[in-house]
């Protein structure tokens, strides 16, 4: 079965959404770079609506301009591109096509193909593979920065307990953290009784 893989840049205070601000860029440098190419090595891409729209608005037209980013932008072309979305949409990027009907089983369908998957950006898809249970690696790429109130969280205040576990984690010159998490099967237990065992002094 396909590994689902997320790559979510976000803020200290959980903002995922880079908006006018454009808070993320200045923190953007060559290991960097070279860490979020590594999370985007798989053969496959599933978007949300809003996310797709952004990337087809953009990256064809980097690689036809062939500057320095024109290779990746036509990695991503090369790419297999699913698209969740309850609206018919007109894909105009090659190698896209619509996922249709119930999310599980969509998404389950694609899983049961060969080639890993990636996701990056589209906050809602990855909330709802997190609720079923479907999103195999989450990579979070944490800025030092309060980008401050009114931009989406990754997670909502009212969305269910979820154990993760830490695989990885790395930091970065300009203060950023590079973390992977892989869903937690491990039973805890414990509470302040067992807690303030191992409170100092």
């Amino acid at each position: 079965m396909a590994k689902i893989s997320s790559s979510m840049f976000i803020s200290l205070d959980g903002v995922v959404e880079v908006g006018e601000g454009e808070w993320h860029f200045p923190y953007f440098d060559e290991k960097l770079g070279e860490a979020v190419t590594r999370t985007h090595a798989a053969p496959r891409m599933l978007f949300g609506r809003v996310t797709y729209d952004s990337f087809a608005g953009a990256w064809p037209e980097r690689e036809l301009a062939g500057e320095e980013d024109a290779q990746m932008a036509k990695d991503l072309g090369d790419k297999r591109k699913y698209v969740l979305s309850s609206q018919k949409l007109d894909l105009t990027w090659r190698n896209s096509e619509q996922l249709e009907g119930d999310f599980v089983e969509a998404v389950t369908r694609i899983k049961d193909e060969p080639g890993d998957i990636f996701l990056s950006g589209s906050p809602s898809v990855v909330r709802q593979l997190v609720e079923h249970g479907l999103l195999d690696e989450l990579h979070l790429f944490v800025h030092p920065i309060l980008a401050g109130n009114g931009l989406a969280r990754l997670f909502p205040e009212d969305g269910p307990r979820t154990p993760l576990r830490l695989t990885h984690h790395e930091a970065f010159p300009t203060g950023m953290l590079h973390l992977t998490y892989v869903p937690d099967t491990e039973q805890r237990t414990g509470g302040y009784e067992e807690a303030r065992q191992h409170i100092a002094g």
